[in-house]
């Protein structure tokens, strides 16, 4: 059938229309699937750009390779795998070397964390495991003031082996002490030997909303006409700032002759405050550089100095000992690496944790103004750089090993600040107003302790603050730090 060639023509046209009207719609719906899959995976496409950005191994994980994707729908394609699994995505991109990152569904929880703000009765715990059995039990290493564990009268030394009158064990235990339940009992016991016995006892506790006191205890020590300033100091915390200035100026005003900064439970915190501390303690190097922080490759531009500042207090010590576990660490071992160049450091104790790098506190930004994401509450703590001291020294993965080493047994604890207590006994006996006494074997043999110490609960922190010009220029993946930041 012929058609006449105006028919033909109006026909071709609208063929050719109809084609790329059907090419548009294809091409629409293609990018509309792309978008609307990226959208439905923005937690997870704001947990690889953040660590491709920020991330201090990025570019020994081959996933977070800057070229590890050819197109935006392979991209798309890898994320939908952890589609509603961000925290899988997360722990997946991280390198064998890293211990310490996380991520938290909830950055408000995350922000309290940081500055020791949680539900807790008041017991920070060491944790042992009863042999073979698969039983645990908990030693209460020491107890917050003002908490309802105080008020109790729980004490440091106290032990319990069940929660709720349900046998601890290694399956349940962290259940059992992480609960939500604001009202829980605990059944105590004291050890014999090997043995662990049950009292009888039984102590009801409440669970409250508690900001801890990082200065958890000092006093000035006259032994012999010498003055020893001894300072427990468990976090290094923003909040702690004024308290560490109050406690430095009174043993300023005592003349203290010794400084004695026990950190032996101090799993870190903020860098700022660890200059400050070590700025007050010393007093003579101002300005001289304390310890310089090394980004990955891309970020190298980031790396930064940071000195000694001038304060109002400061101890001019030319010598400190500083009591030390296994718990010690981050910013706990940045003061001991920054001063060590400068002054003795005599180290008592374990040795220390062995975390010598950093991280920032990344949220989903959405603009330059720092305004986080609505649709969601992830934020991530990921490593994002490593800090030496001024010598450049920042190889201590493996800890920093104690010059008097003495393990705290967990059958004599004695009390924190007491000359008696062990470790405080031998640190008074290593700068001589002391005669040394002999050591027992649990203190000298960790193997002839019948108990295996389990893994603590708490994290490692030292976090810097991220700069605000360099924090909300990164809300876009791939942009670069702009030439005209600082």
């Amino acid at each position: 059938m012929k058609f006449p060639p105006k028919i033909f023509e109006l026909m071709r046209y609208t063929f050719y229309f109809f084609l790329a009207f059907t090419f548009l719609l294809s091409c629409k719906d293609d990018n509309d699937d792309i978008s609307q899959s990226t959208e439905s995976l923005e937690i997870e496409e704001f947990v690889w750009e953040r660590l491709n950005y920020f991330y201090y191994w990025q570019q020994t994980v081959p996933d977070l390779a800057d070229d590890r994707f050819d197109s935006q729908k392979a991209y798309t394609s890898y994320l939908r795998q952890f589609n509603g699994k961000p925290d899988v995505l997360f722990e997946s991109l991280l390198s064998e070397e890293d211990r310490f990152s996380w991520i938290v569904d909830d950055y408000v929880a995350l922000e309290n964390q940081l500055n020791r703000v949680y539900k807790t009765s008041g017991m920070s715990l060491i944790l042992a495991e009863l042999g073979e059995t698969g039983g645990v039990f908990a030693i209460v290493r020491y107890v917050l003031p003002g908490s309802d564990a105080d008020d109790k009268e729980i004490k440091r030394g106290d032990i319990f082996y069940s929660v709720n009158n349900e046998l601890m064990t290694t399956d349940n235990y962290s259940d059992l002490l992480d609960s939500e339940n604001e009202n829980f009992s605990i059944q105590l016991a004291q050890i014999n030997g090997n043995v662990l016995n049950p009292t009888g006892v039984s102590v009801n506790l409440v669970k409250s909303v508690f900001q801890e006191n990082t200065v958890h205890k000092y006093e000035v020590i006259e032994i012999d006409n010498q003055k020893v300033g001894y300072l427990m100091y468990n976090g290094f915390t923003a909040d702690s700032e004024t308290n560490l200035t109050n406690v430095l100026s009174e043993f300023s005003a005592e003349g203290i002759d010794h400084f004695v900064i026990d950190l032996r439970y101090n799993r870190g915190g903020r860098i700022s405050v660890a200059i400050k501390l070590a700025s007050m303690i010393t007093g003579q190097f101002n300005d001289a550089l304390f310890v310089q922080d090394q980004h990955n490759e891309k970020r190298s531009s980031w790396n930064e100095n940071y000195l000694f500042e001038a304060q109002d207090v400061h101890l001019n010590m030319d010598k400190i000992y500083v009591i030390t576990s296994s718990s010690t660490a981050s910013a706990s071992e940045v003061l001991i690496n920054g001063l060590d160049p400068y002054i003795d450091v005599i180290l008592i104790g374990d040795t220390t944790s062995g975390k010598n790098v950093g991280s920032y506190t990344i949220y989903d930004w959405i603009d330059n103004d720092g305004t986080k994401n609505p649709n969601h509450n992830w934020a991530m703590q990921p490593i994002a750089l490593k800090i030496a001291n001024s010598q450049g020294f920042a190889e201590f993965e493996k800890g920093l090993a104690a010059d008097h080493i003495l393990l705290e047994s967990i059958s004599n604890l004695g009390t924190i600040g007491a000359i008696d207590e062990p470790l405080f006994e031998k640190t008074l006996e290593v700068m001589g107003v002391l005669t040394p006494q002999p050591l027992r074997n649990d203190q000298l043999n960790r193997q002839k302790i019948p108990f295996k110490v389990l893994k603590p609960l708490e994290k490692n922190f030292m976090h810097v603050d991220l700069p605000k010009q360099l924090r909300f220029k990164t809300y876009r993946k791939h942009q670069e730090k702009n030439s005209d930041l600082e």
